[in-house]
């Protein structure tokens, strides 16, 4: 795990700006607070922050091989030690036990080609000094951010837009398609909030050398038939996820495992506390909760029980060493907590107690362990969500999770000024992504309707939804230095699951119906019969009370840029609203305004609104 930051130049001399790569990595402290290291040349600049967790004393960054190649490399190959085999069979020597020397020697080796060999989660850069070339690798899901910006002359790239925008040759500048995209929950390919800065897309590489950039993808999603019945193919789960988490533990520091009480976390619990106990080891497992949930708790739109009873059953069950992180609303609602996930995730995204809980969860776990397993990814993997079930959903002609109405996807401008609305024009930007992104899903010939239809719902969910989610949980982790693995996105699983029939993905007539059996063995009966309840939110009307007397403290700024964005009188009449019963949509509202007024104040964007 860890930061990276470069700068290729074919016009200038970056040994004589050493200062620049210096500034880039330093904005990455966080994501690597157990090293920092810069290797430059007149064309390249080469930056590296490390979280140390395989190899400790040897794993240093850059990473070079004289006269052939040097790389900067952020995340974890899990098969790293049967590539080093083969190439050691191939004539290739090491000098450390780190995954980061396979990977470069792999490069070496393979070409660009080394990702059809590796296995696990990867964002790297290499400088190959034989073409003078740079070469950026994304893994196939996403899970580790990776962002460039063309320059004239070359590129600035990093692990988070921070590290480029900490180069001089980048401009804060955000535009109506930066916001549109913000403020749409679609996921666009590519996209950044910040205007000539782009992603590296997942399963893609991208290459830049003095004739330009070019990119190319070596994975995406495709339909193939699935022969395996229904025994074989809960077999086959089984067996991936049996042999994912037990590559996924593999680490020379403290391990555990996220627990919310959900079948996902469960599952990988249940797993790991076998695995562990077979090593003679305890799992460690960790939860977040809220002060009185428990007892006061309501059901909702989309949570009908609290987590808590489940969670102690899982732990009982496998004997973990488990720990409650209770947390109260005046720590969720602290602006200055608040401004911390702004700054770990370089955007405005307005999901409030589930953003700050997260943060405060993970910063409490960083204190005990540096790696993490989750069960993030599991319900976009085997079609767990509430809308997947429900008819409209399904056949509403946009995004599932739009449809389905909550506080989180309805009426996401309404905070907006209308003149901002009128340019930003949600629905149709809505529309045109959707109709883009159905229309790119590939299926397969004499396909059911139903299953060309789910087929497309879950391709949505793995190409976009949970690249939003992905990315949450990498920036609120790696802001205190702490590592999450997610097993559910490892690509064999993903492919295998993602070419069931949709009968086959409910034959029980529940959601996750190939989850649910592949695991039963290692879970509580409760678990196994949960209805799915996704990450917590408060429910004490103390934090709503707070974000409305912070609300009515920014309304008395008249000349804060923020409100060439927001409507003041929407942000008022929510701010007297009765916090105990506050329609979910309003608070919602709030907190994205807040993160507004706090990200103006933290990154001071220029706006081009055309």
């Amino acid at each position: 795990m860890c930061g990276i930051a470069g700068w290729v130049s074919y016009g200038t001399d970056l040994t004589q700006r050493r200062e620049v790569i210096d500034a880039m990595t330093a904005t990455m402290a966080c994501r690597g607070p157990d090293d920092s290291g810069t290797w430059v040349r007149p064309s390249v600049a080469l930056g590296h922050r490390r979280l140390a967790i395989i190899d400790l004393p040897g794993g240093r960054q850059p990473m070079a091989e004289a006269g052939l190649a040097a790389m900067v490399y952020s995340g974890e190959a899990y098969n790293f030690t049967e590539l080093r085999e083969e190439l050691s069979r191939r004539g290739h020597k090491f000098e450390t036990d780190s995954d980061t020397e396979v990977v470069l020697h792999g490069y070496l080796e393979w070409g660009d080609e080394v990702v059809d060999h590796l296995n696990g989660m990867y964002a790297f850069a290499i400088w190959d000094e034989r073409d003078e070339k740079l070469v950026m690798i994304r893994d196939r899901m996403g899970i580790k951010p990776f962002y460039y910006y063309p320059t004239p002359d070359g590129v600035l790239f990093g692990s988070e837009p921070k590290a480029i925008l900490a180069n001089p040759l980048a401009r804060k500048v955000v535009d109506t398609d930066g916001l549109r995209e913000l403020m749409s929950m679609t996921k666009t390919p590519g996209w950044s909030l910040w205007k000539g800065m782009h992603e590296v897309g997942p399963g893609t590489i991208v290459t830049v050398d003095r004739s330009g950039i070019r990119t190319r993808t070596y994975w995406k999603l495709d339909a193939k038939q699935h022969t395996d019945d229904q025994e074989t193919t809960v077999e086959r789960v089984r067996e991936l996820m049996t042999d994912i988490v037990h590559r996924q533990l593999i680490a020379d520091v403290p391990r555990c495992v996220l627990l919310s009480g959900g079948l996902d976390s469960s599952a990988v619990t249940g797993l790991a506390a076998a695995r562990l106990a077979e090593q003679g080891e305890r799992l460690r497992t960790f939860s977040v909760d809220f002060q009185g949930q428990e007892d006061n708790f309501q059901p909702d739109e989309m949570r009908d029980t609290p987590d808590s009873p489940f969670i102690r059953d899982v732990a009982h069950l496998v004997g973990s060493d488990h720990k409650d992180v209770v947390l109260n609303p005046a720590e969720l609602s602290d602006p200055e907590i608040r401004r911390k996930v702004l700054t770990a995730r370089d955007i405005p995204a307005g999901l409030g107690d589930m953003d700050t809980s997260l943060y405060l969860l993970f910063k409490a776990i960083r204190a005990e362990s540096t790696v993490a397993l989750s069960g993030e990814s599991a319900d976009e993997v085997f079609g767990g969500y509430r809308w997947f079930h429900d008819d409209a959903a399904v056949n509403s002609g946009t995004f599932p999770w739009l449809a389905f109405r909550t506080g989180l996807t309805s009426e996401r401008g309404a905070l907006l000024r209308e003149d901002v609305r009128d340019k930003l024009d949600l629905p149709g930007y809505i529309a045109d992504q959707y109709a883009t992104a159905a229309a790119q899903v590939e299926h397969l010939d004499g396909e059911s309707e139903q299953d060309r239809k789910m087929r497309t719902v879950c391709n949505l969910h793995l190409s976009r939804f949970v690249r939003m989610l992905l990315d949450r949980k990498d920036r609120a982790s790696m802001a205190v230095g702490l590592e999450v693995r997610v097993p559910f996105c490892d690509h064999r699983l993903v492919e295998y699951v993602y070419n069931t029939p949709w009968s086959l993905k409910t034959f029980d007539g529940r959601e996750k119906s190939l989850l649910r059996h592949a695991t039963k063995h290692v879970l509580p009966a409760s678990v196994r019969d949960r209805v799915k309840s996704p990450y917590p939110s408060t429910q004490d009307p103390g934090y709503a009370a707070a974000l409305q007397q912070q609300a009515k403290e920014a309304l008395t700024e008249r000349d804060n840029p923020v409100f060439s964005l927001i409507d003041r009188d929407w942000l008022h009449r929510a701010s007297e609203v009765d916090p105990a019963t506050m329609p979910s949509v309003q608070r919602t509202g709030i907190d994205r305004a807040l993160d507004l007024y706090h990200w103006f104040d933290l990154y001071r964007p220029e706006l081009q609104l055309d």
